[in-house]
């Protein structure tokens, strides 16, 4: 689906890459409706990773930094578009790319060391790297990974359509080794 900013844009690329709004945002349409871009959220962050994106919209700049959930932007929100904080903060993916240090043969565990909920994990091969699994149920999209990785390995993006996960999204959901 194409979203209405695409349109307005002359972007048809459904492959676009989308924005990750802060945690607990609406959905992206709703969220562009109701947000008055005052950026009351951006001054409340504390770890200052939400930044002014396209359109003048809040965003989340992961390679400033992690989320901790301390939901300051959404209480300083007025235009009521972001959800209740009792939900699930965000419906975002982590990936890890191939030009990985420890993919290309390098002993580099970083991201796992500040992976509170050890979604990032290792594990020992005979004769080599350690390997990388990551158990994506766990993930909450904090982000703290994607800033120290020496490589820009890690990326997190949002899920195709949908601002936070559904309970049916909880199959599709599965650890995989990367």
């Amino acid at each position: 689906m194409i979203t209405r900013r695409q349109l307005f844009r002359g972007n048809f690329d459904k492959n676009t890459q989308l924005e990750i709004r802060p945690p607990w945002a609406k959905a992206e349409e709703q969220f562009t409706d109701l947000c008055s871009r005052c950026n009351d959220c951006i001054k409340a962050c504390p770890e200052e990773i939400i930044v002014t994106g396209s359109g003048k919209f809040p965003v989340v700049d992961f390679k400033k930094g992690g989320c901790t959930f301390c939901h300051q932007c959404v209480d300083a929100c007025q235009s009521n578009a972001f959800n209740d904080i009792t939900q699930q903060p965000w419906g975002i993916k982590i990936a890890i790319q191939d030009n990985c240090l420890s993919k290309i043969g390098v002993v580099c565990q970083s991201c796992s060391d500040v992976c509170e909920q050890n979604v990032i994990q290792f594990s020992l091969q005979m004769g080599g790297v350690p390997s990388i699994k990551l158990n994506t149920q766990k993930c909450t999209g904090c982000g703290f990974c994607v800033d120290v990785c020496p490589k820009n390995s890690i990326s997190i993006k949002p899920k195709v359509g949908k601002a936070l996960p559904s309970p049916s999204d909880e199959k599709d959901i599965k650890s995989f080794v990367v």
